[in-house]
C-alpha cells in the first residue's frame, strides 16, 4: 500500500475510533464504516485495476452525491457484461454496505475473495461483512484463511482481534492485536485496542508500556487509554 494511502486508512479509522469511544456510533455503525479499505471511496477506485477510467470517473460523481444506490446498479450493470470482474464486485458491496444492506454486501465480497483470491483488501472486507452480519466465528474463520494468503497484512491480524473481542475472549484477541502492532508500529487502533486488552487482563505493567508507546504516535490516543486505567481505579 503506497504511503498516502496508508495515511488515509489510518486517519480515516481514528476518526471511527474516536467517534466510538464518545458514544456518537454505534458498535454495528463502526463496523459498518470499518469497511472501507483505505478511508474513502475514491482511494478504492484508485486500487482498482479492473474498472476503466471513464467508469472511475462516474462512480466518483455518484459517490459525491451520495448515490450508493446508482452506485450498487452501476456495478450491477458492468456485472451483468462481466460477471468475473473482480473489483466491480468490490464495487458492489462496498455500495450494499452504505445502505446497509449486509447480506448482498456479504455476497458481493464473497464473490470478490472467490476471483482475486490474493487480494487483502477483498478478504478484509469479506471478513467485516461477516462481523456487521453479526457472525464473528465466520469472521475469523475468514481471517484465518486470509492469513493463509499473506501472513504480512496489519489490518488482517487487528480485525482477528477484534472478532475474537466480539467473542468477549481477551485472552485470544490480544496475541493477534500484538500481531498488528508488530508488523505496523504506526497503527494506533492495534496499540489502542492492545493496551485496553491488557488492561482487561491485568497485565497493568504492559498496558503502561502500550500508553508510552502510543504517546510517540497518537498523544490524544495515549491520554484516551491511560484514562482507562484511571477510571478503573
Amino acid at each position: 500500500m503506497a504511503p498516502y494511502a496508508a495515511a488515509i486508512r489510518r486517519a480515516f479509522i481514528a476518526a471511527v475510533l474516536c467517534t466510538a469511544l464518545t458514544g456518537c456510533l454505534s458498535p454495528a455503525a463502526s463496523i459498518a464504516l470499518a469497511l472501507i479499505p483505505d478511508g474513502t471511496f475514491s482511494t478504492l477506485l484508485g486500487n482498482l485495476q479492473g474498472v476503466e477510467d471513464s467508469n472511475r470517473k462516474q462512480l466518483a460523481e455518484l459517490a459525491a452525491q451520495n448515490d450508493w444506490a446508482g452506485i450498487a446498479r452501476f456495478a450491477e450493470r458492468n456485472l451483468a457484461i462481466d460477471p468475473t470482474n473482480a473489483d466491480w464486485w468490490m464495487v458492489a458491496g462496498y455500495a450494499h454496505t452504505q445502505l446497509k444492506q449486509y447480506p448482498r454486501a456479504n455476497q458481493a465480497f464473497a464473490e470478490s475473495v472467490r476471483l482475486s483470491p490474493d487480494n487483502m483488501d477483498a478478504w478484509n472486507m469479506l471478513g467485516q461483512s461477516y462481523r456487521a452480519l453479526g457472525q464473528p466465528e465466520r469472521a475469523i474463520r475468514t481471517f484465518d484463511n486470509a492469513l493463509r494468503v499473506s501472513r504480512e497484512s496489519p489490518m488482517t491480524y487487528f480485525l482477528l482481534g477484534e472478532s475474537f473481542r466480539d467473542l468477549e475472549r481477551p485472552d485470544r484477541a490480544v496475541t493477534y492485536y500484538e500481531q498488528a502492532a508488530q508488523r505496523d508500529p504506526q497503527f494506533t487502533e492495534a496499540w489502542y485496542a492492545l493496551g485496553q486488552t491488557y488492561w482487561r487482563l491485568d497485565r497493568h505493567r504492559e498496558y503502561e508500556q502500550v500508553v508510552e508507546v502510543l504517546r510517540k504516535i497518537d498523544a490524544r490516543a495515549a491520554d484516551r487509554l491511560a484514562a482507562l486505567g484511571v477510571s478503573s481505579r
